[in-house]
């Protein structure tokens, strides 16, 4: 059996959930990527192909406030971003696309801190 890299496992994973998790214009796709020093986040609609809204930790708004924070930290900072800019276009639902990671750690920070800024998952 040959060995399959840990960044390969993730990319099956995360075709396995995107079979199933798919964002329409009124429930758009609230999509995360983590990498080892930052965390990315998109509102995507698939049936058009736009990303509607975006945040992520190189955003200014983050960067001069992440200083001296803890990585789960600065992904509550982009989750609650990502919600407002949500808001500010008017969308209250999405659905949440983990992007193969365990829901732990900065990826849960993420979704709980846009779930309490009034996203609806």
């Amino acid at each position: 059996m040959a060995y399959v890299k840990s960044k390969d496992k993730r990319e099956i994973r995360h075709k396995r959930v995107r079979r199933k998790v798919i964002g329409d214009a009124e429930r758009p796709r609230l999509s995360v990527f983590r990498a080892l020093r930052h965390i990315y986040a998109q509102v995507i609609d698939d049936s058009s192909g736009r990303t509607l809204v975006s945040a992520s930790s190189l955003d200014e708004e983050i960067k001069s406030r992440a200083s001296g924070l803890k990585k789960t930290e600065v992904a509550a900072l982009v989750g609650a971003l990502v919600a407002q800019r949500c808001k500010s276009k008017g969308i209250n639902k999405v659905v949440f696309d983990r992007g193969g990671y365990k829901f732990h750690g900065r990826v849960k920070a993420l979704a709980d801190a846009a779930r309490s800024s009034g996203l609806e998952f």
